[in-house]
């Protein structure tokens, strides 16, 4: 049986010979762009619902929207050329991590970078159930992407209840990229609040609890380092575009 051809031009090669004044001159076709394009985006783990999330079609219904996006594209234009990450916080609905994601994803067509997204609460969670005595994977081979790719989004940052063990954690994949300089974008639903004292004894859920109750002062320090704070404001998205659908 033939295996089917799917690049026409360079007969899934990935190069195609051109005629010169100087001769033939191999070239790169345009398919291996594609192809690596989409395998950038395959390892970035965007999830599905995220997927079709882009600069040019996140909605503005605040000033700090327009602000926020603005932002991100100045981000991608200057990457990696930048020194910091960035940091979006706001309430939920506000589109903080469709703009994460679309940065990664100009990130991964402009530029071939390697961008990889994790939530906040599934990294502690594999991380966690690595070290069950039936897992298949180590917390090494869960953290090597994490470490290595060139910008990681961290959604939902604070996310997860802020125990000792969580604290951490978090403090030492952060800092580690901290260190190489490696870029991280950030998302939280946490405000930010300066000169907030540390309230972490309190481990119940609080209406008024604030970032760096769920991250303590440390890693908070650290983030202002490594990130420009975005903040975003604005009604919930999600619940106007769902109530806008019902029909009765």
């Amino acid at each position: 049986m033939t295996e089917k051809i799917g690049c026409q031009v360079c007969q899934d090669t990935g190069w195609v010979v051109e005629q010169t004044e100087k001769g033939p001159v191999a070239r790169r076709c345009k398919c291996f762009d594609e192809k690596q394009f989409q395998l950038l985006l395959r390892q970035a783990r965007i999830p599905k619902r995220y997927e079709d999330c882009t600069l040019e079609n996140y909605e503005i219904h605040h000033p700090s929207q327009g602000d926020a996006l603005k932002i991100s594209k100045k981000f991608v234009k200057n990457f990696p050329a930048q020194d910091v990450g960035l940091l979006y916080i706001g309430p939920c609905g506000v589109g903080k991590t469709h703009l994460a994601v679309a940065v990664i994803r100009e990130l991964i067509l402009q530029k071939g970078a390697y961008c990889v997204f994790c939530d906040f609460r599934e990294l502690i969670r594999d991380i966690q159930n690595s070290y069950t005595p039936d897992s298949e994977v180590s917390e090494t081979e869960i953290l090597a992407p994490v470490f290595n790719c060139e910008v990681l989004v961290l959604d939902e940052l604070g996310a997860k209840r802020p125990t000792a063990w969580v604290e951490e954690t978090i403090f030492y994949i952060i800092n580690y990229r901290y260190n190489q300089k490696r870029m991280t974008i950030f998302t939280s639903n946490y405000l930010d609040i300066e000169e907030e004292p540390d309230r972490r004894e309190q481990y119940y859920k609080k209406a008024d609890e604030t970032l760096v109750d769920r991250i303590g002062v440390r890693l908070r320090s650290r983030l202002y380092e490594m990130c420009k704070v975005v903040n975003i404001a604005g009604e919930d998205y999600r619940k106007m575009a769902k109530q806008a659908s019902y029909r009765f």
